[in-house]
């Protein structure tokens, strides 16, 4: 019977000393090279079914409007302002008591579809 908890080669319970596993156990389809997201998108449910995306650039960017905006006036019914960077012209408010649910994605440029 194989445990389903073995540790690989390259892995620190392993006893190796060095690299973390990084694609060379046998059957092991990770790249080597770590994947750095371009931006985050920001899905938005929102109280009778809507939907809004919002992107960006960072999860640090993010973490700020949901901590300083979002957070403190989740309870209220008074509007906030949603920032819309990439859509010049563009502004979104919502009410922070209707937010139901948040996805955060982060969207690799290799996603993204090419025109």
């Amino acid at each position: 019977m194989t445990s389903f908890n073995q540790p690989r080669p390259g892995d620190a319970a392993s006893g190796n000393a060095g690299a973390p596993n990084q694609g060379d156990a046998p059957g092991d389809r990770r790249s080597k090279y770590a994947r750095t997201p371009t931006e985050y998108a920001v899905h938005l449910l929102i109280d009778g079914g809507h939907r809004e995306e919002v992107r960006f650039a960072t999860i640090q960017e993010f973490q700020k409007w949901y901590s300083s905006e979002l957070v403190p006036k989740a309870s209220s019914n008074d509007f906030i302002t949603v920032p819309i960077k990439n859509i010049q012209g563009e502004y979104m408010v919502l009410r922070p008591s209707r937010v139901l649910g948040i996805r955060v994605e982060p969207v690799f440029s290799s996603s993204m579809e090419r025109f």
